[in-house]
């Protein structure tokens, strides 16, 4: 009798050891994404960016990805190139985007020869219907923020193709297993980076007492470098794989642009490609204004100097606390003994409580908003392991745009009408976010793991890309129109913490509202074609 030989994709341990050094570097990432996001007020008082200055260099991150179409060339680069060579390549690309921006908001960039060739020069013309919104550069736009848009373009290229490799590369080694538990799983993880962004991102700001927007960002860049070791240890691994199986990391077939054909006569990959770029123009964007919001609607009561809320330690020990609230959530789904099982949970929900009370004490936005994805820790793993065993895929994208709908709408027109209350505002912006984090749960676990169903194996790497790139649309444009339709609806001259939010956030429900009928019809389309959306991935 032949001895089956075993793999490491046949060892679970190892399976999610690959898997944790894909989601660790996405965990980086998602960090730098939003290293700004929760300092946008800082960035308008010490480097004179208003809010269409910081949309447009928020929105750059996308920028090369869908005009330049970067983001096609990268899934062809993974087809022809494999996962582990595109891995690296990716994180080596985040970086040196991430080194860029952080000189872009140095002390070191100011008044240098650089500073003044980006003040005299980009000054293109943002007056232009619709396009003028996607342009990374218009005149009045500081130099700063012109060279951090550059740098932010070549990190989103980076920060993008690593998606689609992980992606990818979860497929690879979860094929026929877990597919969807892997893919919640490790989106969870990597959007943990949202919550710690909010959360160090102005503790580094402040180090020290006074403000230095660089501070941020360096730190961000550290993480990036983690992120490209991440990577290198998994090229290891994956090609330790490959040895085993015999498969070979380059494909056998040249890529052909009749393979794009395949992709793009599909009705079913552009509903999918359609809710997703209508679902994450309403999230990812938001997040980039999330904090400043909160500040200009809710009445904060910052801690006395001199207090144990005021003290920088706090931050730690809320993080930690936070990083408690995850943990245990998320190993409660992994646990077969009930007890253990309610245990952890009710651990994470008092961990929870004692979090929320300490960011209504310490009374900073950023650290209300940072329970964002804490609820989707949570879930995002039952989501997926449900998806794997019972399906209902095409249901839960339905549940998912409903709930961003509600959220947006209650931020919109509930949250301010609390207003002077500090604790009742801080009730419902909480309860509104960890909403809106379970939604983000929804749509993902069940998206991503559909997409093998619609199209053939050897272009599914190109299908990510393609999807990523739709997606990428809505990613550059929203961040700035955000910033203009702010500029737009409030008096010049608003202070940063004084703005109205409320058109903003009915445009973002409007996204909501349009990405709801895409999954209505995407569920009946799916019912009469029979892609198996709403069939289990484990048969």
């Amino acid at each position: 009798m032949t001895e089956t030989v075993k793999t490491l994709r046949d060892s679970a341990a190892m399976r999610w050891i690959a898997l944790l050094l894909l989601a660790l570097a996405m965990f980086c990432a998602y960090i730098f994404m939003d290293i700004l996001s929760p300092i946008k007020d800082f960035m308008q008082t010490e480097r004179g960016w208003d809010s269409e200055a910081f949309g447009r260099m928020q929105g750059a991150e996308v920028f090369l990805n869908v005009y330049v179409f970067f983001l096609i060339f990268a899934g062809i680069i993974l087809d022809k190139m494999g996962v582990r060579f595109t891995a690296v390549l990716s994180g080596a690309v985040m970086l040196v985007g991430g080194l860029i921006k952080y000189y872009a908001v140095s002390d070191a960039f100011i008044g240098t020869g650089l500073e003044a060739w980006f003040t005299n020069h980009l000054n293109w013309n943002g007056d232009l219907p619709v396009i003028g919104a996607i342009l990374p550069f218009v005149a009045g736009m500081p130099a700063s923020a012109k060279m951090a848009a550059c740098g932010f373009m070549l990190f989103g290229c980076g920060c993008e193709m690593a998606g689609i490799t992980v992606s990818r590369g979860i497929v690879k080694w979860f094929k026929g297993r877990e597919t969807a538990l892997a893919m919640g799983s490790e989106m969870a993880l990597a959007r943990l980076g949202v919550a710690t962004c909010m959360i160090f991102s102005p503790y580094f700001a402040k180090l020290g007492g006074e403000v230095h927007v660089d501070n941020a960002v360096k730190f961000g860049v550290v993480l990036l470098c983690i992120a490209l070791i991440m990577f290198v240890t998994y090229f290891f691994m994956d090609k330790k794989l490959d040895s085993q199986t015999g498969e070979a990391e380059e494909k056998d077939d040249p890529f052909k642009l009749k393979d794009l054909g395949k992709i793009f006569t599909s009705l079913g990959f552009w509903l999918v490609a359609l809710l997703c770029v209508l679902y994450y123009s309403a999230i990812f964007p938001f997040q980039k204004y999330a904090v400043n919001m909160l500040q200009c609607n809710l009445t904060l009561n910052p801690a006395a100097e001199g207090t144990f809320w005021a003290e920088s330690s706090v931050t730690i020990v809320q993080y930690v606390i936070m990083l408690v609230v995850a943990i245990c959530a998320f190993a409660s789904n992994f646990s077969k003994k009930k007890p253990l099982k309610i245990g952890l949970m009710a651990l994470a929900v008092v961990a929870l409580v004692v979090y929320c009370y300490m960011g209504y004490m310490r009374g900073t936005a950023e650290t209300i908003f940072a329970v964002f994805p804490l609820l989707a820790v949570a879930i995002t793993p039952i989501l997926g392991n449900y998806v794997d065993h019972k399906g209902k895929a095409a249901s839960m994208l339905m549940l998912g745009s409903i709930l961003l709908v509600v959220c947006h709408l209650t931020f919109a027109f509930i949250l301010p009408t609390f207003k002077g209350n500090a604790v009742g505002g801080t009730v419902v912006a909480y309860v509104t976010i960890l909403v809106l984090g379970a939604s983000f749960s929804l749509v993902p676990a069940a998206l991503w793991p559909s997409v093998p169903k619609l199209v053939d194996e050897k272009i599914i790497g190109s299908a990510y890309a393609a999807i990523f790139w739709i997606q990428n649309i809505g990613l550059g444009l929203f961040p700035a129109l955000i910033g203009m339709v702010l500029n737009n609806t409030n008096p010049e001259g608003t202070p940063a913490h004084e703005l109205d939010y409320t058109m903003a956030l009915v445009m973002l429900a409007a996204l909501g509202i349009a990405a709801l009928l895409i999954s209505i019809y995407l569920r009946a389309v799916d019912k009469k074609k029979g892609y198996g959306l709403e069939e289990p991935n484990i048969k």
